[in-house]
């Protein structure tokens, strides 16, 4: 069967692979020259599976509006709010106070994070592939004892689903992270034993080179337009390319995976898909004492910023700021980064040698992305992931491939159903 997969990045080339491993004939379609350039690019580097959680938390409604005010709070809101902003928060709201749910949802993310990682390492293993990658896992710091405190019920709901992880000391977590000498405040961590790193952008690239070897087709530079289809299924997809000229493609089966750009393809055919671009920031730089850098992930928590050690460089990430597709990048928004990393790193990093990245994360309101059949009996859908792609990628690309050939998924996709937005 010919699928086209329209989305070159870490999405699109995890089921690409996922769908040639499996026999297709496949044809990816990239907008840009190569892949995993958009919201792949300067993600925070961790493959966080343990840590995967619904964008609308309860809990996280009443520390919001204080985030706000606050000039390192880790929520901004470009103001005035567009109506697609304001649509998003309302929606967000709606679904963090429907009464359970947030629980439902949590288990069902970290059960496909689960798969993710089993499917990570097979493929890993397969391919060989280098991009920095590692599994040596992540400490959420706690910078109060309540934050500490708070993590216990996080570690018993891991522990029974079977995801190793451990409540540390402070002695414990400068013992696991020598290199992790600053002053900021520290009271323990929550280490999540077999969570992994690697720069997305990186492999999202090697993975592109290794499908194309096995047969894949990897078309850049071209733009999906619109889907022709009738009441049954899709026909073919009009594309235009680099040069204006547009084409018309016919396939058995198409998979949308186009993050933030998903929706314009699939609306026309009666189901929107309410994602939104929560932005977010990034600077990665060179290690000037590699001894002296984090051995893996720190999450701080004092400023909500991720560091992760990448070979001979460290990727930091902030911020979620809701400014619809805004690319402009503050420098208030780097200075909180860098503050992070200079409390807890201090000297290790070349900071001034920083490279900056502000990109998309494709956000639905209620968190889960969106995976399954779309409207049409050969669309498919597994986009939506918003902070959470890289993690979940490789686990979501084997359930949709699952899912196109009709067989029973490996993680059950209740909470990733497309039609959920119009239930």
């Amino acid at each position: 069967m010919h699928i086209v997969v329209v989305g070159g990045g870490v999405v699109g080339m995890t089921t690409a692979y996922e769908l040639n491993r499996r026999g297709h004939e496949v044809t990816v379609l990239e907008r840009h020259s190569i892949a995993g350039n958009e919201t792949s690019k300067g993600n925070a580097a961790q493959r966080s599976y343990g840590v995967v959680y619904p964008w609308a938390d309860p809990a996280m409604v009443l520390k919001a509006l204080p985030w706000l005010f606050k000039q390192d709070g880790p929520l901004k809101v470009r103001v005035p709010p567009s109506v697609e902003t304001l649509k998003f928060m309302f929606a967000t709201l709606r679904y963090a106070w429907s009464p359970g749910l947030f629980g439902l949802n949590r288990r069902a993310m970290l059960r496909l994070g689960i798969h993710s990682r089993e499917r990570f390492l097979a493929l890993e293993k397969e391919l060989g592939l280098a991009f920095d990658g590692a599994h040596q896992g992540l400490l959420h710091l706690a910078s109060t004892p309540e934050a500490l405190e708070s993590y216990r019920a996080t570690h018993e709901l891991l522990n029974e689903l079977g995801i190793p992880s451990r409540l540390l000391t402070p002695e414990q977590v400068r013992e696991a992270e020598p290199g992790m000498v600053g002053d900021g405040p520290l009271y323990g961590a929550l280490s999540y034993d077999t969570d992994g790193t690697g720069d997305c952008h990186l492999f999202s690239q090697e993975l592109a080179k290794a499908c194309e070897v096995n047969g894949v087709t990897v078309r850049y530079n071209v733009e999906a337009e619109r889907l022709v289809a009738d009441d049954q299924k899709v026909n073919a997809l009009i594309l235009q390319t680099r040069n204006g000229t547009p084409e018309i493609l016919e396939a058995d089966a198409f998979v949308i995976s186009a993050g933030c750009w998903s929706n314009h393809l699939v609306e026309p055919l009666g189901l929107a898909m309410p994602i939104y671009p929560v932005k977010g920031y990034s600077i990665t730089v060179p290690l000037k004492d590699p001894e002296r850098g984090p051995a893996s992930t720190i999450h701080d928590d004092n400023y909500k910023v991720v560091s992760t050690r990448l070979g001979n460089r460290l990727r930091a990430t902030g911020f979620v700021e809701l400014a619809d597709f805004n690319r402009d990048i503050p420098e208030a928004r780097l200075a909180t980064i860098r503050k992070s990393v200079e409390s807890r790193f201090p000297g290790a990093a070349d900071l001034d040698a920083a490279e900056t990245w502000t990109g998309f994360r494709p956000m639905t309101p209620d968190g889960p992305a969106i995976i399954g059949r779309g409207p049409r009996e050969n669309l498919y859908l597994n986009t939506g992931h918003g902070t959470f792609g890289w993690t979940l990628s490789a686990g979501s690309a084997d359930v949709i491939a699952q899912v196109i050939a009709g067989e029973e998924p490996a993680v059950c996709l209740d909470a990733f159903r497309p039609g959920r937005f119009r239930e």
